[in-house]
């Protein structure tokens, strides 16, 4: 395939660095009366100000350039169309059908999918409803107060993350906790004084082989078991499944009526809002879940139809490129203004990071140019007084994703308006700095001005929606995988499968029966890894 670095698109972009990459946005600002109408664009309810980055209009004309170039409308079609883009797994990703409507059309191997996708999502609306309206009773004959998700990676992180987003929109009759983590605190934990009587565990693993997954499942029904006096027959009334192996489901004691699917061209970190997203359809409901996908919908829409120069998701993946590949900046923060989106810079991390972290092509040839950025963040305001610091005064420059909502879901005297001044504050700040004049004017001690210097220059998009709800959560999440996908096809990179998670996993099958049996093989690994088993075997 060709590699992106060699088109005439992408070396215009790195003479075009060289000669204006270093430009301050202050004289961007100053020499461009319209930049501000220009860079500031709407996609559904999501308003996004790309004014605040180092690119002038002869920048954002050379990426949509190479975002052509890269063969991104094809590939875009070719995703919607159910073609197998994932080429290392022969699969279609079309995590786009699991928000379609009941009318639209999506194939698999000439096949619509859509039915199918709308089959599951009514069984689950019914069961939830069933759990939500104390319909479903446990073994015992109480309902259900507490659900516990078993998952790991993407079985976890999306459900948990659009858990706390949407707190507002909870049942306050249902808890929702989360298991994902191997080790036994987390479960501990979860279940820490619960009721088993009134207890429903979801365990989500396609395969239902997973070994952290399982293995946490079953000391749960392990858990259950023992708290309802032994009799295993109460598991088929406190656990359902999230997968697609009936036979290992039943083997578990899960009654297989109880068990919902999603398919092999679904990724794990693009499936919460299918069988995934079970715990949350039971805590938010049936309709707030319906209304999540349908903002999911409107944002797949804008991307596929809406030309680049315009599309929200594209603007923003191309910048991505402009400071990964030509001006080195190898980080991004998000940083939503949002308490209820604390978990969602650690998905995106998933998202992103699980995605485009690759060093070969499609064709397996080695990539020469830097791919994936490390993605990270925490919710404003409590980061200012973390990592801020080095974001404003460092020495690494750090692209931002500033998100913050126009209306509290929850409001105290006025405390939202200070929560999006600070915002809205970083991002200036950020921006344009204050120069050792400035701070001179205002400092009586000169030794103090270049310790209050700041030399701004540090670029941002700001996202401001209405106000986060269903529907909006819906929209954020595709803004993102459109982003990744967009930035994956100019990179020339599968971004739908995860390779490197493989290795580690079958090294810990292998030491795990060394450390359970006590018998280590030094034989099978290296002289640091043999010192450190006989090190934890010496116990």
């Amino acid at each position: 395939m060709t590699d992106p670095a060699e088109l005439p698109q992408w070396h215009a972009l790195v003479a075009h660095a060289e000669s204006s990459g270093g430009t301050h946005l202050r004289e961007l600002f100053d020499t461009d009366a319209g930049r501000v109408e220009r860079l500031t664009m709407d996609a559904v309810d999501l308003t996004v100000d790309f004014s605040k980055h180092r690119v002038t209009q002869e920048t954002m004309k050379l990426l949509v350039d190479l975002a052509e170039a890269s063969g991104l409308r094809a590939r875009t079609e070719a995703m919607f169309g159910g073609e197998p883009i994932n080429s290392t797994e022969g699969r279609p990703v079309l995590h786009t059908a699991l928000r379609a409507a009941r009318d639209d059309v999506f194939t698999v191997d000439g096949e619509d999918v859509v039915a199918d996708v709308h089959t599951v999502l009514d069984r689950m609306a019914r069961f939830s409803d069933r759990v939500r309206s104390g319909e479903w009773l446990g073994h015992t004959g109480k309902r259900i107060r507490t659900v516990v998700n078993i998952g790991i990676g993407g079985s976890d992180l999306g459900p948990l993350m659009a858990y706390h987003a949407l707190t507002p929109f909870v049942d306050p009759d249902i808890e929702c906790r989360f298991v994902s983590n191997v080790d036994p605190a987390n479960l501990v934990d979860a279940t820490r004084g619960l009721d088993p009587e009134q207890t429903l565990f979801i365990v989500a693993s396609k395969t239902f082989t997973t070994i952290e997954t399982l293995t946490n499942a079953r000391n749960a029904r392990a858990w259950l078991v023992e708290g309802l006096g032994g009799d295993s027959a109460a598991v088929a009334k406190h656990f359902v499944a999230l997968s697609t192996n009936a036979d290992e489901v039943g083997k578990f004691g899960i009654d297989t009526a109880n068990m919902f699917e999603f398919w092999d061209w679904v990724g794990g970190r693009y499936s919460f809002d299918a069988a995934i997203g079970l715990s949350l359809m039971i805590a938010i409901g049936d309709d707030a879940f319906r209304q999540m996908l349908s903002g999911f919908r409107l944002m797949d829409r804008h991307f596929r139809t809406t030309p680049f120069e315009q599309n929200v998701p594209v603007i923003a993946a191309l910048l991505g490129v402009w400071y990964r590949n030509f001006l080195d900046l190898p980080t991004h923060a998000v940083l939503p203004y949002s308490q209820h989106l604390d978990r969602f810079p650690a998905y995106l991390q998933q998202l992103d990071m699980e995605s485009n972290g690759k060093r070969v092509r499609l064709d397996g040839s080695p990539v020469d140019y830097a791919t994936g950025p490390v993605v990270w963040g925490e919710p404003g305001t409590n980061g200012q007084h973390a990592f801020y610091q080095l974001i404003h005064q460092g020495t690494t420059v750090i692209p931002s994703d500033f998100i913050g909502f126009s209306e509290a879901t929850e409001d105290i005297d006025g405390m939202h308006d200070l929560l999006m001044a600070n915002m809205f504050a970083q991002a200036e700040a950020l921006a344009f700095g204050k120069t050792s004049a400035e701070v001179a004017a205002v400092v009586d001690d000169p030794d103090l001005v270049a310790h209050r210097t700041f030399a701004g220059n540090r670029p941002s998009s700001v996202i401001i929606a209405p106000k986060l709800t269903p529907s909006v959560l819906g929209q954020l999440v595709a803004f993102y995988e459109h982003k990744v996908f967009v930035q994956g096809t100019i990179w020339g990179v599968n971004s739908f499968d995860q390779w490197g998670v493989e290795l580690g996993k079958a090294l810990a099958t292998q030491i795990a029966s060394e450390l359970s049996s006590g018998t280590p093989d030094p034989a099978k690994h290296d002289a640091s890894t043999n010192a450190l088993i006989a090190r934890y075997l010496d116990r």
